[in-house]
């Protein structure tokens, strides 16, 4: 009898994920009148998971999120308006992340840090994906 050997198939699974954590920047965002006249500080917390079957490449950075622009849109929706809502500030979010064919999961963390008192933060967690 003879043995046979097959040759080792490795096959990867793995997930890709941008994270930007902690990104506080001061905007208007609120339902209360002194919030629509101050700006106050708000945490970003963002987790991108993307097309893990997409090879990232060097030469084209369409095959990656990047980070920095993502941070760059989002600097620049929360400075275009006022936001009463951060529900409502979470979907301008989404909207400009899932932009990209790339990205398959967002999950994204808002904290008011100085609105309430004897609180580190007050906020929302929302997930949104693509299903396919």
């Amino acid at each position: 009898m003879k043995i046979i050997k097959f040759k080792d198939k490795k096959k990867y699974k793995y997930k890709r994920k941008v994270s930007i954590k902690n990104l506080i920047l001061k905007i208007s965002v609120g339902l209360h009148d002194f919030e629509k006249i101050e700006k106050q500080r708000v945490r970003f917390s963002i987790d991108i998971s993307t097309d893990s079957n997409i090879k990232p490449n060097n030469n084209d950075l369409s095959s990656i999120v990047n980070y920095e622009d993502t941070i760059k849109k989002i600097t620049y929706i929360t400075e275009k308006k006022h936001h009463e809502l951060l529900e409502d500030l979470a979907e301008n979010i989404f909207d400009i992340i899932f932009e990209s064919k790339l990205v398959k999961k967002v999950n994204l963390k808002l904290e008011k840090l100085d609105i309430i008192k004897n609180t580190e933060s007050v906020g929302i967690e929302v997930s949104k994906s693509i299903h396919e």
